[in-house]
């Protein structure tokens, strides 16, 4: 299973973006994005595939 939290955060560094542009990205909210990262809640299954893809993209190791 993937941790959501941690891999938006190490994408977001790698990609030097803000929450804000990362949410812009994905056309979410901020709320939500700060939301996934603390591990509060997790992305939508649509939502997640786009992470996912993002994640392979920037060669991110996927557990």
């Amino acid at each position: 299973m993937i941790n959501y939290a941690q891999k938006i955060r190490e994408y977001r560094e790698r990609k030097f973006l803000t929450q804000t542009e990362f949410a812009a990205l994905l056309g979410v909210s901020i709320a939500s994005v700060t939301r996934w990262e603390t591990g509060h809640y997790q992305p939508t299954m649509k939502v997640k595939k786009k992470i996912y893809n993002l994640l392979v993209e920037a060669g991110i190791e996927i557990e």
